[in-house]
Parts: C-alpha cells; structure tokens; sequence
C-alpha cells in the first residue's frame, strides 16, 4: 500500500454522553479510493462528520492525521485548507445563493485569497463541460428545488473545483436512482488520480459497482473490524450484515441505538 495520507488511530467519538465511535483505526493513501461500509448506525456518518470537524462530536481519545499533520484539534475550515473535503449525505438548499457564487466564495476560502471573477468563470466553465453538466446549472440557486442526483452533482461539482487532496463522499448515493448513482460514479472516476484519496462510505455495493474500490472497510458497532479487497463488498452483499454481526459477536440489537445516537446530532 502506497504512503497514507490519512491516518486514524484508536478514534473515540460521542456525542451527548454516548460513545459511538469505540477504536476506529483506518487508512487511506493518496491515489486509491477506499469503501467504508456498515449498516445504519454504525456509525460511518459519525466518520465522515469528525474527519471535518463537525463540533457536535466529541473526540474522546485517538488522532486523526492528515499528511503528516495532527488535524484532530483543527476547526472545519483549516482542515479544507490543508486539503480534505466532504460531499454531505444531505446537501442544504440555500436560497438566494447561487451555486456560481457559493462556489467562488468556497474557492476563495480555501486558498485563503479571493479568486479573480474572470479566472472563476472560465475555470467553472471548463468544469461544468468536463463533467458533463450543463452551463446553466451555476445560475440556480444552491440545491434550491434540486433533485436529489442534482444536489450530488452540485457535490462533485465542488469537489473538482476545490481539488482537494482527499475526498470523504459520505452516502453519495442515498435517495438516487440508478441512472444517478451512474452519473454521479462517472463523475468522480474522471476525478481519479494519483494526487486525491477517496473515502465513499455507504450501505450498499451499487456505487462500487461504477466506482471500483481499491480497499473495503467493514465499520460494525463502532470499529473497523474486517478490511479486504472489493471482494468483501461481493462477500457483505451476499450474506448481509446480520450475518457478519453474528460472525463478530455483535449484538444485533446495538445497531438501532447507535442509529438514534448518530442522528441526535
């Protein structure tokens, strides 16, 4: 495996008094997209919301690092500076915000510099024709009556423009149908590259399907406890996660109290 670019050792999240992160350790080099999969509440959205500093979670114990840097601390902004990004489960409408505008003034946040209108606009364009979206897209306000495949396209549309150095896509294919589970896959294969990491968590191996993972990690009551191949997508696919609880003594009853847990915050 090639040099991580992120690293999360023994991470303990709660949020209100209940843990519900209990020892994550996970890995992510540059260059590879990794799948982070578990049923619901096992806390993978948790994941995703403390890699950005989400200030609802309370890390308890363990690092997050991000090339090199202790980012455990670091509020949300700083840790996009430095290069991490996170496509939301459920991107919010911002009415009277355009995306044109939003997406310039994210731009100018993470370089820390405002980005010149002209070379915004030309950049945006290039973009929008790179990914297939129409032009007109940037001139309606942000998710603002968006389907659910728009509000995700609208999320790598960002992702390309920011060009972070790693990439957290937490449930990009909730509430999409199949043609915008393909979209959307398509959209970040032409993002691949040697310079980003992918993190895709989700329930299911449809998107994996498109998007073809280079590592798999199974998150179950709080933990990491089984990383393999994309076999192991195939392999949770055909037996379900009732069964691979069972294989690791987990109390099948845990899962819907560390669901309520996770959507507390």
């Amino acid at each position: 495996m090639a040099e991580p670019i992120l690293v999360i050792k023994d991470l303990h999240v709660s949020v209100d008094g209940n843990e519900i992160l209990r020892g994550v350790d996970l890995q992510v080099p540059k260059g590879e997209v990794h799948a982070l999969m578990g049923p619901n509440g096992s806390g993978k959205s948790t994941l995703a919301s403390v890699l950005l500093g989400h200030p609802a979670y309370a890390i308890m114990q363990g690092t997050i690092t991000f090339k090199g840097t202790d980012v455990t601390t670091l509020v949300p902004e700083d840790r996009a500076k430095l290069g991490m990004f996170l496509a939301f489960q459920y991107p919010v409408e911002v009415p009277g915000v355009s995306v044109s505008n939003f997406l310039r003034t994210a731009m100018s946040a993470v370089r820390g510099k405002d980005v010149p209108v002209r070379e915004f606009m030309q950049q945006l364009r290039e973009t929008l024709d790179q990914l297939g979206i129409d032009q007109a897209f940037a001139r309606r306000n942000l998710n603002e009556g968006f389907s659910g495949g728009e509000k995700k396209r609208g999320e790598v549309l960002q992702l390309a423009l920011l060009q972070p150095e790693l990439a957290v896509l937490d449930e990009t294919d909730s509430g999409l149908d199949i043609d915008a589970v393909r979209t959307v896959a398509e959209a970040v294969n032409r993002l691949r590259g040697p310079d980003i990491g992918f993190l895709v968590i989700t329930h299911y191996t449809r998107i994996l399907k498109y998007i073809k993972p280079d590592r798999v990690h199974l998150l179950l009551g709080g933990r990491v406890v089984k990383e393999g191949g994309p076999e192991l997508a195939d392999h949770l696919e055909e037996v379900g996660y009732k069964e691979v609880r069972k294989e690791f003594g987990i109390d099948t009853d845990q899962a819907p109290e560390l669901e309520a847990e996770e959507q507390t915050a």
